[in-house]
């Protein structure tokens, strides 16, 4: 997830000082584990299920980039 940023994702991971960014970060973490476990499983039944916490997981990844963006100019 965005290469271009690994370092500043390694030193706010680091740092630990934007809350926000680690809230995000592991809470995206937490949703592709969650969706990759529902895939393999893929009963037919957790389709939209699936699809409702890849659009979550969007959202988050859309407010991690926006955050990257603002700490790298900063």
């Amino acid at each position: 997830m965005f290469p271009e940023y690994r370092e500043l994702i390694t030193r706010l991971k680091t740092e630990g000082t934007n809350n926000r960014f680690l809230h995000l970060f592991e809470k995206h973490n937490e949703l592709d584990h969650k969706i990759s476990g529902l895939e393999a499983l893929d009963a037919g039944g957790v389709h939209s299920e699936i699809e409702t916490l890849k659009k979550e997981k969007l959202r988050i990844k859309d407010e991690l980039y926006t955050l990257l963006k603002q700490e790298a100019s900063a």
